[in-house]
């Protein structure tokens, strides 16, 4: 898979600035041992996801990867240092294949992302000092390490952006090689030093040293007019096919004889591009894992067949040599008497001897003798067959040993029969189980992002009596809902909890019943941190518009998304913790999370939660699985309407047992 060059690492950087900024981590995720996945929520414009993969690639997705259900260590230290940072500032180090990006918290931190070599990912503190690196490394003069101070790659070569013509004169002079090896060792890189040379029209081949001052002006001004588009910002996003594909931000001549297919942003080139490799790498390695586990059992199958064809030709053969020692019984009897007769006179290195002797002067009945040993074992040619016998066993002696020989390989026979019937049942199971494995394979796909009314944006429901609660999500959706939403004649509400949403009832110029406030007050008293630390109720307030001010008396503060409430407040005590969650038809179908008489009005298809000890992940998936049934929702659909921390399911019983709920 292509590396980012340090012109991609360039437009990334320059496209992640502005599209990051002000975006608040929220989760990071490690797919793979050398991706991490951070999830950021950006001010009007809510999730991004960058993924970065160590050595290769940084770039926005729209095809998060499948996240382990037990995260490692690196992606668990990120949430605990970076969890509600805001990115301050994304840029690239010194042109190099070094991705910085810095984040405010209480203390700053930075995220240093290494796109050369096999790469790294590593968070730093505010003194430059490593917290984690995503890989540990050790070299002469760098250590990549915890707690030691981050030092960055030696600079090499020439900042193209910056380059004058003095730089190239001396880079050419100093050189040994051609003009395309020294521009492409001097931080060029090969496609962009091609790309100078075509413009140019120099001889490519040419020494760098032999460079005459009108070619060296030629150079230079094509250097400048490569490099001007990252300059000016005037990226042309675009990825090469015609089977040299490629991805790159700016438009190149040397491909201007193949297809291209253009795109908004160098993010979504990249993504494309790079996901879709991904992609395919993701069924491929699959793919031979599941070609390993099945060509186990297939060569397995291949030693028992031939150890079925082995015992087969032992038994016919066996059986053959046997006969053929009755056939020509005479013949061997004969060899036996002799050789037994001259046991007695000579020893048997002397009987070798006379043996091979007889069989040069042909002696009658001696010449099916192939050869005999000191031991006593002779092999036979009998009727073209090579026998070999015991001299010290009589014939039917030696005759039974080919014979119990093949009786034995029968009996393994019926054994081997069996293992290849049992094996050839693995290879099916194998092979379904590769069939549905495959089939199962989450390859990472594109999500879409759904339009979403304004009221999505927001906490948000539509009470039993048919109007709409809107609350915010965060300090800044807190100062959208009072600012722009709370009109005369609603109702505004908050918890009587730090960490609360604010919630406004839209009356619609209608009054607002008793009922409709309850199951506001559940919403206020849900989406608060009373939820995260595990109370079962909350008590609520409400009060009219006028009673809501953001203007503070002399000496006091107001916080971000915080409000001053002026005059008497009216409360709803011990509000409990219910949340339900269902798909309704509300404008369209989508899901709603509220009160669990707001679901009941408008859908059988829900569930109801309470504060519990269930992880937001895994319960969302639960839910997913009870009411996503036309496949309407995702995964993220449902974690984004929960309440902040875990959860368990509430059974009939409990909610019989709630008051609250029967009124």
């Amino acid at each position: 898979m292509k590396a980012m060059s340090n012109v991609d690492v360039y437009a990334i950087c320059s496209e992640l600035k502005k599209s990051l900024k002000d975006a608040r981590f929220q989760k990071a995720y490690q797919p793979t041992k050398d991706t991490v996945l951070i999830r950021f929520h950006v001010p009007g414009e809510g999730r991004a996801d960058v993924v970065f993969q160590a050595g290769l690639r940084v770039h926005l997705t729209h095809y998060p990867p499948q996240n382990p259900k037990l995260p490692p260590n690196f992606p668990m230290l990120l949430r605990k240092y970076l969890k509600g940072a805001i990115v301050s500032d994304v840029h690239q180090h010194h042109f190099d294949r070094i991705i910085e990006i810095e984040f405010q918290k209480e203390h700053k931190y930075k995220l240093i992302i290494e796109l050369f070599s096999k790469g790294n990912i590593i968070l730093l503190d505010e003194d430059g000092q490593i917290i984690l690196p995503l890989k540990r490394k050790l070299w002469e003069n760098r250590k990549i390490s915890s707690k030691e101070e981050y030092k960055y790659p030696p600079e090499r070569g020439i900042n193209p952006l910056k380059a004058q013509k003095e730089d190239i004169i001396e880079l050419f002079t100093n050189s040994n090689t051609d003009i395309i090896r020294t521009l492409a060792k001097s931080g060029f890189g090969g496609l962009y030093a091609e790309e100078i040379v075509l413009r140019a029209e120099v001889p490519k081949k040419k020494q760098a040293a032999e460079v005459e001052e009108n070619e060296l002006n030629s150079i230079y001004q094509a250097l400048i007019q490569v490099f001007n588009s990252l300059k000016t910002e005037e990226f042309y996003p675009q990825i090469v096919t015609n089977n040299k594909d490629d991805v790159l931000p700016l438009n190149l001549q040397i491909y201007n004889e193949y297809q291209k297919k253009s795109f908004p942003s160098y993010n979504e080139a990249a993504d494309e591009f790079y996901s879709n490799i991904v992609g395919e790498d993701i069924i491929k390695v699959q793919e031979n894992i599941w070609e390993a586990e099945v060509g186990k059992y297939e060569k397995r199958l291949r030693i028992q067949r031939e150890t079925l064809e082995k015992f087969e030709k032992t038994v016919k053969e066996s059986k053959i040599k046997g006969d053929l020692l009755y056939s020509d019984y005479q013949k061997v009897k004969k060899i036996l008497d002799v050789i037994n007769d001259a046991r007695e006179r000579y020893s048997w290195l002397e009987i070798i001897e006379i043996i091979k002797n007889a069989k040069k002067k042909k002696t009658d009945g001696l010449d099916i003798i192939e050869s005999i040993d000191k031991l006593g074992n002779i092999t036979l040619n009998l009727d073209n067959t090579r026998i070999n016998i015991d001299s010290h066993l009589s014939i039917p002696e030696n005759t039974e040993v080919y014979y119990n020989k093949g009786k034995k390989a029968k009996r393994k026979i019926k054994g081997v029969y069996i293992a290849i019937e049992k094996t050839l049942k693995e290879i099916n199971k194998a092979k379904n189980k590769r069939d549905v494995a495959l089939e199962q394979i989450i390859v990472p796909e594109r999500r879409v992002k759904k339009e979403l009314k304004w009221f999505e944006k927001l906490r948000w429901f539509l009470s039993s009596d048919g109007f709409l609660v809107v609350g915010g999500r965060d300090a800044s959706t807190n100062e959208t809902i009072v600012k722009h939403y709370l009109e005369n004649n609603d109702i505004y509400m908050h918890s009587d909890i730090h960490g609360a949403p604010s919630v406004v009832i839209k009356s619609n110029g209608k009054d607002i019943p008793e009922s409709t406030i309850n199951e506001a007050a559940c919403v206020a008293a849900s989406f608060s941190s009373a939820w995260l630390k595990g109370f079962g109720s909350q008590d609520v307030y409400w009060v009219h518009p006028g009673q809501v001010s953001k203007t503070p008396q002399s000496g006091e503060f107001v916080a971000k998304g915080a409000f001053i409430i002026r005059g008497s407040r009216n409360y709803v005590r011990g509000v409990p913790l219910l949340i339900a969650v269902g798909i309704v038809d509300y404008e369209g179908e989508r899901i709603m999370a509220g009160p669990p008489q707001a679901l009941e009005k408008y859908t059988n298809n829900y569930v109801i939660i309470k504060p519990g000890y269930t992880k937001k992940e895994e319960i969302s998936r639960e839910i997913l699985k009870r009411i996503n049934t036309d496949n309407f929702l995702t995964l993220d659909d449902v974690i984004g309407v929960l309440p902040s921390g875990k959860c368990d399911f509430v059974n009939e019983r409990d909610l019989k047992s709630l008051k609250y709920f029967n009124n």
